[in-house]
């Protein structure tokens, strides 16, 4: 049998001297009896796994509203896509792959359905606004638990990579700054390939310098900004990218936003106010009626106010669980 403490040992022998070593872990808020055969954070990555939050990854928008066809990408192909770069890059620098994983499978648990249209609402209605990077983290401390208990109990690596995976705060493992990048890298170049299977633009209105640098297809474009970190971050104790690739992809991420993201044919301003109307309509709903909560819910209001709880409530719905709750409650039978 291969015990964690062979495991361990291996991370000591195969991985860089810059990499975050299980043994090593910072550890859990709340001691617990170590796994046999697998190392802290190869539990972490199992535990997200296994949570109802991910499995609703699967039923929230990535970037397009309802789209017709079945190649785009929802919330959890963009997290699996995300976990495959982030793999790559930890393997190239002699990184720990488990908790590279562990972060990118966990980094977007606390979305909202209706992708950034929906977080945008939230953040507008809810006291203190509303972040989805923060949000993911409260997903595995306080709401995904098991046999009674709330919070899955991650390391502390983990869960750093988790809340800083945006913003301007840098991670303090690489393998939770190599998520940082590997999300950005993911998020533009597979929006790009959405955009483009819809019509919503043609390769040739993509920036010609960026597609000189980086790469004409989706493949080349994300090898060419795998290949330019690992080159760039290798024994460093800090994972970067460079100069002439950071300015491209910035490039891309600018038009993306132009001509993409708040595109009409993406995002129509009907659709939109829908969207409004649905997140907002039930988040009122459920602050003047606490009692229709699902009981695990109910159970936080004592401890962290009601606002708290709807707010947690309305974010982990998917699209289609949000759109019948709403009927359900709001269109009259008949209407139906």
């Amino acid at each position: 049998m291969v015990t964690r403490e062979d495991l361990e040992k291996k991370e000591y022998i195969n991985l860089s001297s810059l990499a975050a070593k299980s043994a090593e872990s910072k550890g859990r808020a709340l001691q617990e009896e170590k796994c046999q055969v697998r190392t802290e954070f190869q539990r972490d990555r199992d535990r997200i796994i296994h949570s109802k939050s991910f499995r609703r990854l699967m039923h929230k928008t990535q970037v397009f509203l309802a789209p017709e066809g079945d190649h785009f990408r929802t919330r959890l192909t963009h997290t699996i896509e995300v976990s495959q770069i982030a793999r790559t890059i930890a393997r190239g620098l002699g990184l720990n792959e488990d908790l590279t994983e562990a972060i990118a499978l966990g980094h977007d648990l606390g979305h909202t359905p209706f992708g950034h249209s929906g977080e945008t609402i939230l953040n507008n209605i809810h006291p203190g606004g509303f972040k989805h990077n923060v949000q993911s983290l409260r997903v595995v401390e306080v709401l995904e638990g098991s046999k009674g208990k709330f919070g899955m109990n991650l390391t502390a690596e983990v869960k750093d990579g988790i809340v800083n995976h945006t913003g301007p705060v840098r991670p303090f493992t690489l393998e939770g700054q190599i998520v940082k990048f590997s999300d950005r890298i993911a998020y533009i170049n597979h929006d790009i390939d959405d955009a483009l299977r819809s019509k919503v633009i043609e390769l040739c209105d993509l920036p010609e310098e960026c597609l000189d640098v980086l790469g004409n297809s989706h493949r080349e474009r994300i090898n060419t900004l795998v290949m330019d970190i690992i080159v760039n971050s290798d024994n460093r104790d800090m994972i970067a990218m460079g100069d002439s690739c950071q300015e491209q992809m910035d490039k891309l991420r600018n038009y993306m936003f132009e001509n993409v993201y708040h595109n009409e044919k993406v995002k129509r301003h009907e659709d939109l106010h829908r969207v409004e109307i649905i997140i907002s309509s039930l988040y009122d709903y459920y602050l003047d009626h606490p009692e229709y909560l699902p009981q695990e819910r109910q159970e936080l209001i004592e401890e962290y106010g009601i606002a708290e709880v709807v707010k947690d409530h309305v974010a982990g719905m998917t699209d289609r669980y949000a759109l019948n709750i709403y009927n359900e409650i709001f269109i009259p039978k008949g209407w139906k």
